[in-house]
């Protein structure tokens, strides 16, 4: 088993910097890939990033360059540095873990952004 909480979201104006944390704990030697996702009001759960074991990330087309994913493995916790927020970036943000065969998903943490 692996357990995943988030931390970090709130309400900011456009423009402005968020850092989201997700501690892992747990089963922590299973894990090969951690990632982001975020989910929007009516819409369906996305890839935002995602970062591999050996440190490989990959991001969606919308918050290249804005959102940067890291992962401390001494501190079990991945970030998301999100800069230059939008409005259209309001949605909970997900953390997964890929500890194959299953896929674990903490709560949520809500990010919303004020234009």
């Amino acid at each position: 088993q692996v357990q995943l909480v988030e931390s970090g979201g709130g309400l900011v104006q456009a423009g402005v910097s968020l850092r989201l944390s997700c501690v892992a704990s747990g089963r922590l030697f299973s894990i090969n890939a951690m990632a982001w996702y975020r989910q929007a009001p009516g819409k369906q759960r996305e890839l935002v990033a995602r970062i591999t074991g050996g440190g490989s990330t990959t991001y969606a087309g919308d918050v290249k360059g804005r959102f940067t994913i890291s992962r401390d493995n001494a501190k079990e916790t991945m970030y998301l540095q999100m800069n230059s927020l939008k409005p259209e970036d309001t949605a909970v943000y997900y953390c997964s873990a890929d500890a194959l065969p299953r896929v674990y998903w903490g709560q949520g943490t809500q990010v919303t952004v004020s234009s």
